[in-house]
């Protein structure tokens, strides 16, 4: 993961970045949302929609206000359900008569300790929508696709008038999509990226870090970079077993310690796609090839 930019950032800020779509950065910086959440607003003329209301924070919420000025906001759409990106839908559609829709709801217990924000359970949609379906109004229309991986229930959606993507979490141009199980599926997301590498999206705008001006060159690194793991860890499993916290050392070289839960996550997601595919088994609390 890349460090954030040097301050200031443009916290709370209108930013307009093409003539459909501005941004708002919310104050929510930390190692795993980088200079926060960036919620994106989208149209020109009597609407408006937002993508990723963010947190449930005031000053968030009025900063998103500010950009959506005098239009109506209609939707309010969320990629997926972690609580840096959907606690701020439910505030917004009271406050303005918007719909709730995008991603399904999704509530998972939470027993352990995750590296990963948990899940929104106040996250009531009011639509849901599957794959290749859409919502629009003056000037602009916005389709699902789905990408579950990093959850489940995630979804972009492609402004079809620009050729935008909204990636949510699934692609990031700072840093590669952190995939907790049980929810987080490697395989799943592996597929998504596939998925996304078909496509011919002209840029991607993700919910955090800076757009994607190359986007299938970044898709393209990102699966080298996701296979180069998966065969880091069966090397190591070829040289002997081992449990989950022995690959960290030999795989990620000065990982920041705030990092380490999701650096094993993300190895734990690997074991786990690997081992559905025949390659790895466990045994006990160790991993060795089959």
């Amino acid at each position: 993961m890349a460090g954030p930019p040097p301050k200031p950032w443009p916290t709370g800020e209108t930013e307009r970045i093409e003539p459909l779509v501005a941004r708002v950065l919310a104050p929510n910086p930390s190692p795993y949302t980088y200079t926060g959440t960036q919620t994106y607003v989208v149209g020109t003329g009597a609407d408006r929609a937002i993508i990723d209301p963010g947190p449930d924070e005031a000053e968030h919420l009025g900063a998103i206000m500010r950009a959506v000025g005098d239009a109506r906001l209609t939707h309010i759409l969320c990629t997926h359900t972690h609580r840096d990106h959907s606690p701020g839908a439910a505030p917004l559609a009271r406050e303005t008569g918007a719909q709730i829709v995008g991603c399904d709801k999704l509530v998972l217990a939470d027993t352990g300790p995750r590296a990963d924000a948990p899940f929104d359970t106040s996250y009531e949609p009011d639509r849901v929508l599957a794959d290749g379906e859409s919502v629009s109004g003056d000037g602009w229309t916005l389709t699902a696709v789905a990408t579950p991986g990093h959850t489940s229930n995630h979804l972009c959606f492609a402004l079809e008038e620009s050729g935008a993507l909204f990636t949510g979490d699934h692609v990031m141009g700072w840093s590669t999509s952190v995939i907790v199980p049980p929810d987080g599926d490697m395989g799943d997301y592996m597929d998504s990226l596939d998925l996304l590498y078909a496509r011919e999206d002209r840029v991607y705008y993700p919910a955090h870090g800076p757009a994607v001006e190359k986007p299938r060159q970044l898709v393209r690194g990102m699966v080298g970079h996701r296979r180069q793991r998966e065969r880091q860890i069966v090397r190591l499993l070829e040289q002997e077993p081992r449990k989950l916290r022995d690959f960290l050392a030999p795989m990620y070289k000065g990982l920041d310690p705030r990092l380490e839960k999701a650096a094993q996550m993300s190895v734990h997601a690997h074991l786990i796609d690997l081992e559905r595919r025949g390659v790895v088994r466990r045994s006990g609390n160790q991993w060795q090839t089959t």
